[in-house]
């Protein structure tokens, strides 16, 4: 029984790291039609530079955390105006062929920066210990990441589904021509909307560290992991997203725990039987 609540316990923190990063990936992919393989990128970007704002500039973990989502927003909008905003409605090949130069790009500067090896961030003290449930013990910071998931989906489908600003982006994405005449601004609407999927990313780099280390090639280690959730989950819905990432999770967690020579083959495996059975992922859409 111990080691069922241990695979329970890290799947549903590691389900929820993979939430965090790949729901940006998700809205961009499935709201604005963008296949951003540079968006693992964002996330390195986002824990190389809480790892130096909170080990070579004395930041607190929280304080970290802010710098790394503000800064990586801050690099992604000149990103956005000037190389996305020229592949928004591209053909697919276009767009991945730019954003992967783009990942090649961000992981020479990483390198020639920051250097060739890992790097960690620090947790808070807050964060450093169990917690007892009489029966057990669980490590806050599992906890943590487990709490951040569930904070991040709730507020996401509430932003767009409830919102007029999610309202806006829909309609942006259905009809831009006839939503920028009815007075959207849709480059705003997509700037926006992008700026949070690079947030979101960059904080669930930060957060899932523990889990997902950083490290000078995590963008292209991760790449395919973060688009198999996308496909799996149907790209755009946030249900989705989280469900795939929960038992995809769950599934790759347990594969590690139990029979660790077979690696991440029932990971894939898993991904091949629910790709066959839902083409268009547990909760795709038709275009």
């Amino acid at each position: 029984m111990q080691t069922v609540f241990s695979i329970a316990v890290d799947a549903l923190a590691y389900g929820m790291v993979l939430f965090v990063i790949s729901i940006g990936l998700s809205v961009t992919m499935g709201l604005m039609r963008v296949v951003n393989l540079a968006h693992g990128a964002f996330a390195m970007i986002g824990g190389y530079i809480a790892s130096y704002a909170a080990r070579d500039l004395g930041f607190g973990y929280a304080a970290a955390i802010i710098a790394a989502v503000v800064a990586t927003i801050i690099i992604a909008i000149p990103l956005e105006r000037f190389l996305y905003r020229r592949i928004y409605g591209a053909p697919e090949l276009t767009q991945v062929l730019m954003t992967i130069g783009i990942t090649f790009c961000v992981i020479g500067i990483a390198n020639y920066a920051m250097g060739p090896t890992l790097k960690t961030i620090p947790l808070a003290a807050a964060l450093q210990g169990s917690a007892d449930l009489g029966f057990r013990t669980i490590p806050v910071h599992r906890l943590f990441v487990i709490l951040c998931g569930l904070v991040v989906a709730v507020s996401l489908w509430f932003a767009i589904d409830r919102t007029s600003f999610g309202v806006k982006l829909r309609a942006s994405v259905d009809d831009a021509a006839m939503a920028a005449a009815l007075g959207v601004r849709t480059e705003v609407i997509y700037a926006v909307s992008f700026a949070v999927a690079v947030g979101l990313a960059a904080f669930g780099g930060v957060v899932g560290a523990e889990l997902l280390p950083v490290e000078p090639y995590y963008a292209l280690r991760y790449m395919v992991t973060f688009l198999v959730v996308v496909s799996v989950g149907g790209a755009g819905s946030i249900p989705g997203a989280l469900i795939a990432c929960l038992l995809l999770g769950a599934i790759d967690t347990a594969g590690r725990y139990l029979m660790p020579e077979f690696g991440e083959f029932f990971f894939y495996l898993a991904v091949i039987a629910i790709i066959c059975i839902f083409p268009r992922g547990l909760a795709g859409r038709a275009k």
